[in-house]
């Protein structure tokens, strides 16, 4: 099934279900070389490329450049 989500304020039809995040990047036309969090109840929620995430309709995306590793 064909759902809808919110990515960087654009609403993007994709399929329904599990996910692997760098997968899902590429299918909603975020870059690989950015990081992506899942807005839940307001909160920023970081997402790894590997993790995998279940998409079932709705669900809002921000991408933002990737924060610098350790010093």
């Amino acid at each position: 099934m064909i759902v809808t989500v919110i990515v960087d304020t654009v609403k993007k039809q994709v399929r329904e279900g599990s996910w692997i995040v760098a997968e899902f990047k590429k299918a909603v036309g975020v870059a690989a070389d950015r990081a992506l969090d899942e807005v839940i109840g307001g909160e920023f929620k970081p997402l790894e490329d590997n993790q995998r995430i279940t998409i079932k309709c709705g669900e809002v995306f921000v991408s933002h450049a990737r924060q610098g590793g350790s010093s």
